[in-house]
């Protein structure tokens, strides 16, 4: 499997709330809901990513997947469960 470059933001609304997408991918074309929650967001890196790589808090097969199917995946810090965490509060 070819490796996905891929774009990692950070959110300004929470520590730790991390956004990823594939490289190049137009913002302004995920859901305004999503946008509004997390903030004002600013590049961190871009990386090569596979399922061979490892990332520190999520599993890749996760943010690929994700990636593919929504264009993007958010990584939220370790405090926030997810089956709360919801968009435009």
């Amino acid at each position: 499997m070819k490796p996905m470059l891929c774009t990692i933001y950070r959110g300004s609304r929470e520590n730790e709330l991390y956004l990823y997408v594939a490289k190049g991918h137009d913002l302004s074309q995920l859901p305004t809901e999503l946008m509004t929650r997390i903030g004002e967001v600013k590049e961190v890196m871009t990386l090569a990513l596979d399922i061979n790589r490892k990332l520190a808090r999520v599993k890749t097969e996760n943010v690929l997947a994700d990636i593919k199917e929504k264009g993007y995946f958010l990584q939220l810090p370790p405090n926030i469960d997810p089956a709360v965490f919801t968009y435009g509060e």
